[in-house]
């Protein structure tokens, strides 16, 4: 007999190609600076925002370098899959400090190829090339935040 899995309710519909992209932003933030994902995010249809941590502001190269390697990334068509484990064994590949106090046992994983994987209960696509074009539209860098909005084309 199949096991229903109980996840966290969902409190907000994302945008499926913008919401996978937001993945996709993280884990090349995380390559190119090595810093942490997103400490703020706001994700909409028209365009987005994050917010890292970054002890300096990145360079205009360094900017492009994040527009170019996210459309790379879109650009290989990578699937994008899910996975459902316990915290206990997602303690040892993700920092569980962001699920809800009240969060279920069982943890969905959302996997970009073999690009990104994170802890996520929201929309996406199914492939990449569901996305468009990744575009900076704006950055800023005040008081160690480096923040960047962006839409898709």
């Amino acid at each position: 007999m199949d096991e229903q899995l109980s996840l966290n309710q969902h409190n907000k519909q994302e945008y499926p190609p913008m919401h996978t992209c937001e993945h996709i932003v993280n884990r090349t933030m995380v390559n190119l600076f090595g810093c942490g994902r997103a400490v703020s995010a706001h994700i909409e249809r028209k365009k987005s925002k994050l917010d890292f941590a970054l002890p300096q502001a990145p360079t205009g190269e360094e900017i492009a370098r994040i527009e170019e390697t996210v459309n790379e990334v879109i650009a290989r068509h990578l699937d994008v899959t899910t996975e459902f484990i316990s915290q206990k064994d997602a303690a040892d590949r993700f920092d569980l400090k962001r699920l809800p106090e009240d969060a279920s046992d069982t943890v969905r994983v959302v996997k970009v190829g073999d690009y990104d994987e994170c802890l996520c209960i929201g929309l996406h696509v199914s492939n990449t090339s569901e996305i468009g074009t990744f575009k900076i539209i704006s950055s800023d860098y005040n008081d160690g935040i480096f923040r960047m909005r962006f839409k898709l084309l």
